[in-house]
């Protein structure tokens, strides 16, 4: 499988996520409005929790993840890893 491209400008992050769809919920809600994870390299990361939003199941979320991010921090997108 072919690895997405990035600009050399994008620093993409893997974060292991499990979410219950509990603890979705409060997000979705606007309970709590960040989601906070840290990365493989120890890193903590938080973003805006409605991101996951394309990801939840009837599980919730569970899974790795790449958090691509530009050289200001901003989060571009997230995509689920194979």
């Amino acid at each position: 499988m072919n690895q997405p491209r990035h600009r050399s400008d994008e620093i993409s992050i893997i974060v292991e996520l499990t979410i219950s769809p509990d603890e979705f919920l409060k997000l979705y809600r606007g309970v709590a409005k960040e989601a906070v994870a840290t990365a493989r390299d120890g890193r903590v990361v938080r973003f805006p929790a409605i991101r996951l939003q394309p990801f939840i199941t009837r599980e919730g979320i569970s899974g790795s993840f790449r958090l691509v991010i530009d050289g200001q921090k901003k989060l571009l997108r997230i995509e689920r890893c194979a």
